[in-house]
């Protein structure tokens, strides 16, 4: 699994581009996480993560039309790859089998 191993932080920013669909570009993806988890987000984080589901395989991306009310600059946006849903299919299914496992007691007070 070396290589292929999704952080916590890594999953919910891939299941976010996900969500987002073609509107998955940075501030979009770190607002999206910020109401979600009700934690903040720091744009440094976000593109570290980013960065490392590229090099992964898990993430491409392409930027969009420069905008006048970006100041010239373009949007760059965010899709997973078929190895990065694939990924994400895996983590949910070690989840799942886990938690099935966990013994009703444990939750009990």
């Amino acid at each position: 699994m070396k290589g292929t191993y999704l952080g916590e932080f890594q999953e919910i920013v891939l299941l976010t581009i996900l969500v987002l669909e073609e509107n998955a570009y940075g501030v979009t993806i770190q607002d999206e996480i910020e109401q979600k988890t009700k934690r903040p987000v720091s744009r440094g984080a976000l593109h570290t993560a980013l960065t490392r589901l590229d090099e992964k395989g898990f993430i491409t991306s392409a930027y969009g039309g420069a905008t006048s009310e970006r100041g010239g600059r373009r949007k760059r946006y965010y899709q997973v790859t078929n190895l990065g849903k694939s990924s994400l299919q895996e983590a949910r299914s070690i989840r799942d089998e886990l938690w099935s496992r966990v013994p009703k007691i444990a939750f009990q007070s």
